[in-house]
């Protein structure tokens, strides 16, 4: 079963001054470090809860191992958008659609708190100003490493190319798998969800549109 959720076209915002708090506390990712003390004491008693013996061999050192993977996995809450891309934008004559496909998504569902993996895929059209191709992927990654929704994911990447080159459009579509309908709940192994949006002249411009979801493989 594969279930395809796109961004009504006709409802998506462009305009960035419009933005939420709750989006722009996202996007920025001001965040406390980690107590990686106290989350540890969390998992430990977590452990005891379930029925499990903390003090076990195999679980002795788990609870400093699951604050460290946490730590990682919701890194995105503690770095900004400025310091991923580390000023990796430059000039460039470049009017054309630039696509970069296939990019890796590991993320935590923030309903069930499991893991949701798949691909992205971005374009845009430069004006002046294009971006280094590596920064697209960290640009991912910056807002994968949280507890999210793939539908808020998929829309605050794009923003945030958008607004990194001032792009005459841009699009992103992610197709992922979710654990939390996996594994639990419904236990539809095959099924797959995929999300679009599209900012700008992809927004405005249905020969554009169409180009990008051609070379996107949509």
């Amino acid at each position: 079963m594969i279930l395809k959720v796109s961004i009504n076209l006709d409802c998506i915002n462009v305009t960035p001054v419009l933005f939420s708090a709750f989006d722009l506390w996202m996007e920025r990712g001001y965040c406390p470090v980690m107590d990686m003390d106290k989350v540890a004491r969390l998992i430990r008693e977590l452990l005891i809860e379930i029925g499990e013996d903390p003090d076990r061999e195999g679980l002795r050192k788990t609870p400093e191992r699951v604050a460290d993977s946490w730590s990682f996995l919701t890194s995105g809450y503690r770095s900004s958008l400025e310091s991923v891309i580390n000023g990796a934008v430059f000039e460039s004559e470049a009017n054309n659609m630039i696509l970069c496909k296939n990019i890796e998504v590991y993320g935590l569902c923030e309903h069930h708190m499991l893991p949701f993996f798949g691909s992205c895929t971005i374009g845009y059209i430069a004006k002046k100003k294009v971006i280094g191709v590596s920064k697209l992927a960290r640009i991912v990654d910056h807002f994968a490493r949280r507890l999210q929704i793939q539908e808020r994911l998929t829309s605050q990447i794009a923003r945030a190319v958008k607004n990194a080159v001032d792009a005459q459009g841009v699009g992103v579509v992610i197709e992922a798998k979710h654990m939390c309908m996996i594994m639990r709940g419904v236990e539809k192994q095959h099924s797959s969800m995929t999300t679009s949006s599209v900012l700008g002249c992809f927004h405005s411009d249905l020969s554009t549109r169409t180009e990008f979801l051609t070379l996107a493989g949509r």
